[in-house]
């Protein structure tokens, strides 16, 4: 064995010893490198002979394929005293199909590396299978099974009546789902489906049946009622025998979907206070009816909201979270939605602190009327359309964005064309769209904590008038698990 001498051991270490002593320059920040490169996905449009519309993005860097199939039917679709059939559907899906159980069902998928799920929300039912190229041949089938051939077992939907149920009853200790179940309401009305929650409710999930699924899987999920979206390491040559031979065979029908009018926009300013016992925290929402997707002002208000709310360094959490230390985190939101959904503003903050954080909130919201200084403009939209591109970093982001242009029948140029949307907006644009979805004085503001503790304080803010409820009269009476006998 060869012996090193001290001074070739020294020598070996001297460079690392070099790098070590160095100091860092903390005189200013690191040069920020080059922004991230867009270049938008080349959107493919295809039918198969059922008129199932295929949207075909290829993504060669990546040996992977995402498959998305969107059907339109959602939890809209609920008929009265059925609330949560949509997505009781859909979670059935992959409990079993083609002649397998949910245990052989997922034994299948794993073994073959991929991932399967379902799930639904107010206006679509999705199907998502990722899988490695290799195995493409072999998932494909599955999830045609899930998709064409789902069992809809009676066990399988009683199992999963009472995993929601439990989840309802649990739910009625977090601030959190109170404060969002009261809102909508608040919001929307009863009456709107956007209203009530799109999982359902005690009376609706009691109420459903085997034979009931089966009827609205049978109404709503057809192909000319779909759209299936592929993305990945593969070409149309490639992918399109195999879907039609998997979904050919798919019979499509007639679909009816219900309509119903826009909400009418909140009047006046109301407080709802719900009492919560004991509550170290209060959880607060403010807010409004917003604005659909396909609004005009879809950049404008994308810029606004992230200087409102939409960032880490917006103002609504610099003051609540950095300023005041109210808050772990404050923030703002315009859900967009095929109808307008609602414009929010929210954070859990410290009990006795709930008053000031109220004050906070609608000095923000007052402040983002006025003009929005040039810097901060800019930074808001860099921030904005450079990260725009995370959104196509991987085949299951690239199938959500293109599921976005299905249900919002968007131009296939909307990828291209976001940042120079983003660009365009002007401290002028910000001002004009802020006074029209933005009015203080017509505002639903909830409060979830506890009354003794917060009411007081509330009281003296004389925002308006103050409701007060109680968590069985904002969530119901307390489930109790089974069917409906």
């Amino acid at each position: 064995m060869k012996t090193r001498t001290l001074p070739s051991i020294m020598a070996l270490l001297a460079p690392f010893a070099a790098a070590l002593s160095q100091v860092p320059d903390r005189s200013q920040p690191p040069a920020i490198g080059p922004p991230p490169e867009m270049k938008a996905p080349s959107v493919e449009r295809l039918w198969l002979k059922n008129g199932l519309q295929i949207i075909l993005v290829e993504k060669h860097d990546v040996p992977l394929v995402q498959i998305n199939l969107q059907v339109m039917a959602g939890s809209v679709l609920d008929t009265k005293g059925n609330f949560g059939l949509a997505s009781m559907t859909a979670d059935l899906l992959d409990e079993g199909a083609g002649g397998r159980d949910a245990l052989e069902l997922a034994d299948a998928i794993d073994y073959l590396g991929a991932n399967l799920s379902t799930r639904a929300g107010y206006h679509t039912s999705v199907i998502s299978l990722n899988t490695p190229l290799r195995q493409l041949d072999a998932a494909l089938p599955l999830l045609a099974d899930v998709a064409l051939k789902p069992a809809f077992a009676t066990a399988d939907l009683d199992r999963k009546r009472d995993e929601r149920l439990t989840a309802m009853i649990q739910a009625r200790d977090e601030a959190r789902s109170i404060a969002s179940v009261q809102f909508n309401k608040a919001i929307f009305g009863k009456g709107h489906p956007y209203g009530r929650s799109a999982s359902g409710n005690a009376a609706g999930l009691k109420a459903l049946t085997a034979k009931k699924i089966g009827k609205f899987y049978n109404k709503y999920y057809r192909p000319n009622n779909a759209a299936l979206i592929v993305v990945g390491d593969i070409t149309a040559d490639e992918i399109m025998p195999q879907l039609e031979r998997y979904f050919g065979s798919w019979k499509k029908k007639r679909v009816k979907t219900p309509k119903w009018t826009d909400v009418s926009q909140v009047r006046g300013r109301t407080i709802y206070l719900v009492d919560k016992p004991g509550a170290a925290q209060s959880e607060i929402r403010i807010g409004r009816v917003g604005v659909p997707r396909n609004t005009v002002d879809y950049y404008n208000l994308a810029v606004l909201n992230t200087i409102l709310g939409g960032a880490f360094t917006s103002r609504l959490n610099q003051n609540l979270r950095e300023e005041h230390g109210y808050s772990y985190g404050a923030r703002s939101s315009f859900n967009m939605r095929p109808h307008a959904g609602p414009f929010t503003a929210s954070a859990a903050v410290q009990t006795d602190v709930t008053d000031k954080a109220l004050t906070e909130f609608m000095k923000e919201l007052n402040g983002i009327l006025e003009e929005v200084p040039a810097e901060e403009l800019s930074k808001s939209q860099n921030y904005v359309a450079l990260g725009y591109p995370a959104n196509f970093q991987t085949v299951a982001r690239v199938a959500s964005q293109l599921q976005n242009l299905v249900l919002y029948n968007l131009p296939d140029e909307t990828f291209s064309r976001y940042a120079e949307g983003i660009y365009e907006v002007t401290s002028r644009d910000l001002m004009e769209a802020a006074a029209k979805y933005i009015d203080t004085g017509n505002m639903a503001i909830i409060v979830v904590g506890d009354r003794q503790a917060v009411e007081e304080g509330i009281q003296a803010l004389n925002l308006g008038t103050i409701v007060y409820l109680t968590i069985e009269e904002v969530m119901g009476p307390v489930p109790t698990l089974g069917a409906s006998k």
